[in-house]
């Protein structure tokens, strides 16, 4: 018996995100995808540097925006992107995991965890996404 459920949120041109849980009738957790292509604005040499530094930015955007009501304060961000294929004007694939858990008992369906995913998406977008000075973000790889 299938128990995951997933809903797709059009929120931005720059990404596409989704939503899901892997038991919707005994939930514990959600997970949050994000997936864009980036492309580098500029040339750089230490790539590691840049993408570990994007990651915390992330994470301390995810741990500002958390929904602590709903879910709990622990929550695990995994960000995907390598570095080692990263060359300016060829685009390369990002995919970000955020896995939050649940303080009480929920409906996956219910309002109150749409609106505050919705919220944390939107939080990432304006706060790492839009404004980054190192990549352009967009949902195609042409």
């Amino acid at each position: 018996m299938k128990k995951g459920k997933s809903v797709k949120l059009n929120l931005s041109n720059s990404f596409k995100s989704v939503y899901g849980t892997v038991d919707s009738k005994n939930l514990k957790s959600i997970y949050i995808n994000i997936q864009s292509w980036v492309d580098p604005k500029i040339d750089s040499d230490n790539w590691n540097r840049i993408v570990c530094n994007f990651s915390r930015e992330l994470k301390h955007t995810v741990f500002d925006s958390i929904d602590t009501s709903i879910f709990n304060q622990k929550t695990i961000v995994d960000l995907d992107l390598r570095t080692s294929g990263i060359n300016y004007g060829k685009k390369s694939f990002l995919n970000l995991e955020i896995n939050l858990f649940a303080e009480k008992e929920l409906d996956f369906k219910s309002n109150s965890i749409k609106n505050s995913i919705k919220k944390l998406i939107n939080n990432i977008e304006y706060s790492n996404i839009k404004p980054n000075r190192y990549f352009n973000f967009t949902l195609t790889k042409k």
